[in-house]
């Protein structure tokens, strides 16, 4: 079976942050790396070119397929900020409702940008999804 595409990476976080280009999309980037810290108590390491990842876990599916990937994180895209709760948002209708603007992706929520979220209510999905994945898969401090 193949790896993963997403593997963590030694490139320095803050080298990454400073390195977006739009200064709205590099501002909501620095603050969701410290809304990230202090909702998890972890440090980011880059998860392939940019992925901003706090934590790890296992897994293995019922079909064999196993890996690893970050307990959660950010990308600040082009087009958007994508954040990434593991395994997925399919149990957070509830706070979702509360969030703001934002799309869905599969593990993946989009916003265009911070000012259009409510930040305690993302902290809350985070937390949330954390717990959800810690039930799920054993989740290991970054």
């Amino acid at each position: 079976m193949s790896e993963n595409k997403t593997q963590p990476t030694d490139e320095e976080v803050a080298a990454f942050l400073a390195t977006v280009e739009h200064p709205t999309r590099r501002a909501d980037a620095l603050s969701l790396d410290t809304l990230f810290r202090e909702v998890t108590g972890w440090r980011p390491r880059m998860w392939g070119p940019s992925i901003v990842g706090y934590g790890s876990y296992r897994y293995t599916y019922d079909s064999g397929r196993s890996g690893e990937m970050c307990a959660t994180g950010f990308s600040p895209r082009k087009a958007n900020l994508s954040i990434y709760i593991m395994p997925g948002y399919a149990d957070f209708g509830d706070i979702l409702a509360d969030l703001g603007k934002h799309r869905l992706g599969k593990a993946c929520l989009y916003v265009n940008k911070l000012a259009d979220i409510d930040r305690a209510v993302l902290k809350r999905l985070i937390r949330a999804g954390l717990d959800d994945l810690a039930a799920r898969w054993p989740v290991a401090p970054s």
